[in-house]
């Protein structure tokens, strides 16, 4: 391989389903670098097949970081990414390594590249005050409900994104002020995160996509994601309304073995809010004009992903 001028980091992100491992993997063994993960659900432990986490041979080849970090019980925010995630490429370019950013969620990359709000902390009686009026209303009422104060941000979200409905609506009613008004005041752009290159994998063809995602939910029921979803319930302090719980697929999963859907609506269901995960991802990244794109359906979309970080293969 010849290499010339190689960026000292790199950003490689995309919807869910696009090849980012494949492609990771790659690119970190040409360019010597560790992998930072910019995956919400992969920091958790025992939440490895409807993850798709990597598996660990991968993991032996190249050194990664940020995945495995919690217990399912526990909660991390975008601001605790951004901290760790700058520690962590600090502390690989101490060791003479070239640091890899590599995920799918896009809040993360947006606070680590546009630096983190001034937000309150959460307020536990609030939340589940929040809760409450869910549970007897439903998700898409309390979206209703943003949209009357907060149209920006409840235009971005799905009605059942209870997680994101349930913050914006909390954070309305602690300040009396939106969501998106508060988005405006960022910390200073010298405390912001520029990776020397952005890479973005995306399809021209969105149906390429929600076939590879119909192919990796099958794989992952036949590799055994109801069983670790049965394993993951045997515990008393895990339920719906944790973050880790409310993953994609796990989510539609637990549903099912609470009864609250037909357990063979769990492929139709999980595949289907997979397909809405991977178009607000793309919708993210559309609205970051750095990124450089990558069409992960073109057949030499690997050698495109390595040629533009100066690796030839």
């Amino acid at each position: 391989m010849s290499r010339i001028s190689l960026p000292a980091t790199v950003a490689l992100a995309g919807p869910t389903a696009s090849g980012k491992t494949a492609a990771a993997l790659a690119l970190a063994e040409a360019l010597d670098a560790e992998i930072v993960s910019v995956d919400s659900a992969l920091v958790y432990r025992g939440m490895d097949i409807g993850t798709a986490k990597p598996t660990r041979e991968e993991r032996a080849r190249v050194p990664h970081h940020l995945v495995d970090i919690l217990d399912p019980a526990q909660a991390y925010s975008a601001a605790e990414f951004a901290r760790d995630a700058l520690r962590l490429v600090a502390d690989i370019q101490a060791r003479g390594r070239r640091a890899l950013l590599v995920g799918g969620t896009m809040l993360y990359f947006k606070a680590l590249f546009e630096g983190l709000d001034a937000l309150p902390t959460a307020d536990p009686e609030l939340r589940q005050a929040i809760e409450a009026e869910a549970a007897a209303h439903g998700w898409p009422a309390m979206h209703a409900q943003l949209a009357q104060v907060d149209p920006v941000t409840a235009a971005r979200l799905a009605p059942n994104d209870a997680q994101r409905v349930q913050r914006a609506l909390e954070v309305f009613r602690l300040t009396g002020e939106p969501l998106s008004h508060l988005h405006t005041r960022r910390r200073g752009a010298q405390d912001a995160f520029r990776p020397d290159l952005f890479l973005s994998l995306e399809p021209r063809d969105r149906g390429w996509l929600h076939a590879r995602i119909e192919q990796r939910f099958d794989a992952m029921l036949a590799a055994g994601f109801l069983d670790e979803v049965r394993a993951l319930r045997t515990r008393p302090d895990l339920h719906l309304g944790l973050p880790s719980i409310r993953c994609v697929g796990y989510r539609q999963a637990w549903e099912a073995f609470d009864g609250l859907v037909p357990m063979e609506s769990i492929r139709e269901r999980g595949t289907a809010a997979t397909r809405q995960l991977a178009k607000r991802q793309l919708t993210w990244l559309r609205a970051m004009p750095q990124r450089q794109v990558i069409d992960c359906d073109a057949p030499d979309a690997l050698q495109r992903v390595l040629q533009a970080a100066g690796v030839d293969a």
